[in-house]
């Protein structure tokens, strides 16, 4: 894909294709493109979505939704470690008193 965007990235600085991009009809086609572009990838991925569901696969945004909540979980697991600490600490102290 750097190959690519390399290539793209000459090729846009060639005077010829500056030219050619400054045309209105060139322009509407590119965007138009990059639209259609965009479309089949939404609808990729819907349909992605659809059949790991049917088949009961895990999806890319699942695994980043279960990673969150396991480092959620370890937060609330590391401060509750520290108040039973805190607590016990509380109870030494006023066992000694």
């Amino acid at each position: 894909m750097t190959e690519l965007k390399d290539r793209l990235f000459k090729l846009l600085q060639d005077p010829r294709v500056a030219k050619l991009m400054q045309d209105p009809k060139v322009q509407q086609t590119v965007i138009k493109g990059l639209r259609f572009r965009g479309r089949v990838e939404g609808e990729m991925e819907r349909r992605v979505q659809q059949i790991a569901k049917v088949l009961n696969l895990a999806t890319q945004r699942d695994l980043r939704s279960l990673q969150r909540r396991i480092r959620h979980l370890e937060q609330e697991l590391r401060e509750a470690q520290e108040r039973i600490i805190e607590a016990e600490d509380v109870r030494e102290a006023q066992a000694r008193s």
